[in-house]
């Protein structure tokens, strides 16, 4: 398929996404997009905020991730970001963007800093950014903290893997500099599933 093609199906993936979140469900069809996935702290958010330009992902200790989300990047003349959960809003302050996911996280998982499978769908435009679909997912731990069920571990794996394992899927596999690379979980993933379909970004300390 021709870049003309690519630039056709992307509104229409994008549409097929937000009727799947839109019943409470991820889609079991095989979409194209690009899995970010990575260890707590690996610099995950940095990546995704590379993408758009702009600051709006949460901060923070421990799992900050803790529901997929689902970033639909759309080339256009003017600037926004929409929830498919708030529609007819548009954003166009970036810091209410992270507030927002952060109240919506909330809202299905409670303050627990547990999980749910349960997409959001952030749709951001602007005439800088390319027509991509991302999915940051939560990263990933082996212990559990505060509240946490204690099999936090296999429930972020399970998830993960509803993602990553579509044909269509291409991993970016995220590990900071400084870490040993034998050790990458991020890695280990890619290796289970396919590595052919990795791509692996190492992260400079000072741009986590």
């Amino acid at each position: 398929m021709g870049n003309r093609g690519m630039e056709d199906l992307i509104p229409l993936v994008n549409r097929m996404q937000d009727a799947f979140s839109a019943i409470g469900q991820n889609s079991n069809l095989d979409l194209p997009q690009i899995a970010v996935v990575g260890g707590q702290s690996a610099g995950k958010s940095s990546v995704l905020e590379n993408f758009v330009g702009k600051d709006f992902l949460p901060r923070g200790s421990g799992i900050v991730t803790r529901r997929p989300l689902v970033l639909q990047l759309i080339n256009s003349p003017t600037e926004y970001a929409e929830f498919l959960h708030c529609k007819g809003k548009k954003f166009t302050d970036f810091d209410e963007v992270r507030q927002e996911i952060e109240a919506e996280t909330d809202r299905a998982t409670g303050q627990n800093k547990g999980i749910s499978p349960v997409p959001i769908n952030l749709r951001v435009c602007s005439p800088n950014v390319l027509n991509l679909t991302l999915v940051d997912l939560p990263g990933m731990t082996k212990v559990p903290v505060g509240d946490q069920p204690a099999d936090i571990e296999q429930q972020i794996k399970e998830m993960l893997m509803q993602f990553v394992t579509k044909d269509n899927c291409l991993l970016l596999a995220v590990s900071p500099a400084n870490s040993d690379l034998a050790n990458s979980d991020a890695l280990k993933i890619a290796k289970e599933v396919d590595p052919q379909v990795c791509v692996l970004l190492v992260l400079s300390p000072s741009l986590i």
